[in-house]
């Protein structure tokens, strides 16, 4: 859903900003309206002078005694608290609402029901939030037509994504279409809204599995969002299409085009739609019987929502498949972080969603769960008995070392050396190669070597090589030098030794540090990477665990990932 803040100073603040400097809190009182308003947009990592603003704007109105100054002014006080105190915005756009009463105001008292919806949304309060969106509907009909519709479809939004009435959600966002049909939809006024309407009227229809109307809309959404040059938008549709394709089980197409719209999801930091995509790999995996690659991205999903706590009903299917898969390995201890994860998920959805909870009750009921929890808890504390008196003795060796403080300011040290070493290394050398510690691969052009190998043999392989580096062939999790050579069309004994040779390493040790270059350049540039665990970090570049990343990882760089991941945040 677009965020109600964004259109509101889009459509009423954003006017050309004054950018102002550092005025002294005395001066505040001798500035204009639309200078207290610029100064105070200006400065929206400063709190404090945001507050001076605000107290300065409403000092001025009140004194003036302008109703609708006033609501202006405690609109940005409500701005001040809307992501620290719920309750304490809600309590001043009240206010807004109250000052801009029939003052014939273009977006308040409008704006202000609807950002008070938006506030009571995430209470879980959705009554209230629709009938507050109720009120703003007949504020701005009366008003501003536009915006009668963009409050429309918020309503359409809570309707689907919140409350899952999508027939009901369907009917609003139609007749929001039919309005933007009247309009120049092409235009920057109306394109955006228009193409948004567009996409909730194929996601509705993906919901109710009506893959042909589904396709039709996320079509039309594409060929507008590429016309009037919205690139994230037109990627949506065609993730959106891939997750319809899913629904109808053609599992490779959908594939194909949620692959294609993933990377651009993550490059402009769309997480939620992000998180969509790897359900929708993760369920594609599923129904080709590929279980690995389908817990690799169910994992991944799990790890977005670690960070972001967001997660919806559409996207909780993959924790019953990770329970079953650990289950089936008999690892408990994995089958009892998602049996918990689920269980958590579920208690948010009895709480704040009960029509909903028939949809976690599909596949496992929770006194099922609690039963599984409980047998496998007590199963891993025996387990946990038998090492006991082994870590007792551990802990006491560890005790004794005298010198283990002086060891860890050695190895800190040691650590932020070789990240700067990294860090630079990185800087000099160019976007199709990175070299770490000073190591070269060995790289022979004109000298030939006996290798015991037909050159023209040797050449073909080595330019298979530099053609699978540059398609990131490395990143395939399963592959070894016999699936390599078979792509090759070759023997697996010569790609071993050229390899071994011309890259002075072994074939494990050239894939890992391949996958290590990449993540290290791709942990760089992409910062919503760095919000992954360690083990969601492990699968997305081809490890199969954590573990073997770390390892590799330590093993090319001398630090480890996760010191890595902690500097590049403090620096970057």
């Amino acid at each position: 859903m677009k965020s109600f803040i964004w259109n509101i100073k889009v459509l009423l603040f954003l006017l050309p900003i004054i950018v102002l400097g550092q005025t002294p809190k005395k001066e505040y009182a001798k500035l204009s309206y639309d200078e207290l308003r610029d100064l105070y947009f200006a400065n929206e990592k400063n709190k404090t002078v945001q507050e001076q603003c605000a107290q300065a704007y409403l000092a001025k109105a009140s004194k003036e005694n302008i109703p609708i100054r006033k609501a202006k002014a405690n609109y940005q006080f409500a701005l001040l608290y809307y992501k620290t105190d719920t309750n304490k915005a809600i309590m001043y756009l009240d206010s807004v609402i109250k000052y801009s009463q029939n003052t014939g105001d273009k977006f308040f008292p409008a704006g202000a029901y609807c950002e008070k919806a938006d506030l009571l949304k995430k209470q879980f309060k959705f009554k209230e939030a629709l009938m507050n969106y109720n009120l703003a509907e007949k504020t701005a009909f009366k008003t501003n037509i536009d915006y009668y519709y963009i409050v429309r479809e918020y309503v359409g939004t809570t309707k689907s994504e919140d409350l899952g009435d999508f027939k009901e959600a369907l009917d609003i966002y139609k007749e929001c279409y039919k309005y933007y049909k009247s309009k120049d939809v092409r235009s920057s006024k109306y394109a955006r809204d228009y193409q948004s309407i567009i996409f909730g009227i194929a996601d509705c229809y993906k919901s109710l599995h009506n893959i042909d109307s589904t396709t039709y809309y996320n079509k039309l959404g594409y060929r507008e969002s590429h016309i009037t040059k919205n690139e994230e938008y037109k990627y949506l549709f065609v993730l959106n299409e891939g997750a319809n394709q899913v629904v109808g089980k053609n599992y490779k197409v959908g594939l194909d085009s949620i692959n294609k719209a993933l990377p651009k999801m993550i490059e402009y930091n769309n997480t939620l739609n992000v998180l969509a995509g790897y359900y929708y790999l993760g369920k594609a995996y599923e129904g080709l019987g590929k279980k690995i690659l389908a817990t690799e991205n169910f994992i991944k999903v799990d790890s977005i929502n670690n960070v972001t706590k967001e997660i919806t009903t559409e996207f909780i299917d993959g924790y019953p498949y990770l329970i079953s898969y650990y289950k089936n390995l008999g690892d408990k201890e994995n089958q009892l972080k998602y049996i918990t994860a689920y269980m958590e998920i579920d208690s948010t959805l009895q709480k704040n969603y009960k029509e909903l909870n028939k949809l976690v009750h599909k596949e496992y009921d929770i006194p099922r769960l609690i039963s599984d929890k409980e047998a496998l808890i007590e199963s891993l504390g025996k387990d946990k008995i038998k090492t006991y008196w082994g870590l007792v003795f551990l802990f006491l060796i560890t005790i004794g070392v005298g010198g283990f403080g002086i060891y860890q300011y050695k190895l800190k040290k040691r650590y932020r050396s070789r990240f700067k070493k990294i860090m630079k290394e990185t800087a000099m050398i160019g976007d199709n190669e990175i070299e770490l510690n000073n190591e070269k691969e060995i790289k022979i052009a004109e000298t030939k070597i006996d290798v015991g190998i037909a050159e023209e043999l040797v050449n073909q392989i080595l330019e298979k090589l530099d053609d699978f580096e540059k398609r990131k062939g490395y990143l395939e999790s399963n592959i070894t030098v016999q699936m390599l050579s078979t792509t090759f069309e070759t023997n697996s004994k010569y790609v071993s030794k050229i390899v071994n040779v011309y890259k002075g390493k072994t074939f494990t040790q050239y894939i890992n540090d391949l996958r290590v270059e990449y993540a290290v350049t791709l942990l760089q540039e992409n910062k919503m990477l760095r919000k992954y665990t360690i083990q969601a970090l492990a699968l997305e570049f081809g490890f199969n665990n954590a573990e073997s990343f770390s390892t590799a990882f330590y093993k090319k760089t001398g630090i480890k990932p996760t010191y890595f991941i902690k500097e590049l945040d403090s620096v970057v």
